[in-house]
């Protein structure tokens, strides 16, 4: 087990998420994607270590249009296609974050990789 410098933001979609999802490509009822099919979906980010509830927001209010514009990516590439206005209030709207102060790694055989994060990369993950 290894303690890493981190602290972690896990982020997940409320329901206003959920409806713009569904409004991508309109279905005929079941087949629209519930709440609960994605909040199962979680990204978890690595930050740094935060300490104070004033320091987490601070940190969050700096990086909060990278982590809308992954979420919004995870689910539609062509940008055309994303609301109007990307700005806090949305991002309030559509993500619910939760914050963790330690980041443990329970993997005691590999190693931790370093990749950066590209379309590609987020593309692979939906597909799996």
């Amino acid at each position: 087990m290894k303690l890493l410098n981190r602290s972690a933001l896990s982020v997940r979609p409320t329901q206003h998420f959920v409806d713009w999802i569904n409004a991508l490509e309109p279905t005929m009822g079941d087949d629209d994607i519930a709440l609960a099919d994605v909040e199962r979906e979680s990204t978890v980010y690595l930050i740094p270590e935060m300490d104070t509830p004033e320091a987490l927001e601070g940190f969050v209010r700096e990086r909060y249009l990278e982590i809308l514009e992954t979420e919004l990516r995870a689910w539609e590439e062509d940008e055309r296609q994303w609301p109007e206005t990307i700005d806090w209030p949305l991002f309030q709207r559509f993500l619910q974050v939760e914050h963790s102060y330690l980041a443990i790694d329970l993997d005691d055989e590999a190693a931790l990789e370093i990749s950066e994060v590209d379309d590609s990369l987020l593309m692979d993950v939906d597909q799996d």
